[in-house]
């Protein structure tokens, strides 16, 4: 017997996947209705904000895993060389491996981009920011460290894509592994 959504929370992973597969104006409520298995009334119970709220919710909810398991661990950890690989480990796995697109970037690619731009922006570039700071602790040069994150934080947003436009998720494990080679090599960085 499938689980009832007592929570607000319960729903986010839920309605992650929704937009993940259907983008912003794909997710109609229709859609969401049926993947929760709650019917509109209980949905705005919930998000009455509608369709827009609980896109936002599903942004801070993905913000929140980030902050907790990439980016504060790529800022806090001394080591930059643990907390990069850390990083590409935490990111292959919430991204199953390449069979899951990033749902921040479904949203920074649609129509829908300008009415989240400010989350959609603060996401990469606290990525961005945080990855440049350890790659600086492991030992790259403070302009190399930030154009380096930069590339890295494309090639694996790139590499979801290619991933997703291939339906095999090999690109994305090829790229993680070729990154973790460029960003950890065996010996530091001069």
């Amino acid at each position: 017997m499938a689980r009832l959504v007592y929570e607000r929370a319960d729903l986010l992973p839920l309605l992650g996947e929704v937009f993940r597969e259907h983008g912003f104006e794909g997710a109609s409520l229709a859609v969401i209705s049926r993947r929760t298995g709650l019917g509109k009334g209980s949905l705005y119970h919930f998000f009455p904000g509608g369709k827009e709220e609980m896109a936002a919710a599903v942004l801070a909810h993905v913000d929140h895993w980030f902050e907790t398991q990439v980016f504060r661990p790529l800022r806090e950890e001394p080591d930059g060389r643990r907390a990069i690989t850390a990083m590409l480990e935490a990111t292959d796995a919430y991204f199953r491996s390449g069979r899951r697109v990033c749902v921040v970037g479904v949203f920074a690619l649609a129509e829908s981009r300008d009415r989240f731009a400010v989350k959609v922006a603060s996401y990469f570039s606290a990525w961005i920011d945080a990855l440049a700071g350890a790659l600086g602790r492991a030992g790259h040069p403070p302009d190399d460290a930030r154009a380096l994150s930069e590339e890295a934080v494309g090639l694996i947003q790139g590499a979801l894509v290619l991933a997703r436009a291939l339906d095999d998720p090999a690109p994305f494990a090829r790229t993680l592994a070729r990154l973790k080679a460029r960003l950890v090599p065996e010996r530091p960085a001069p």
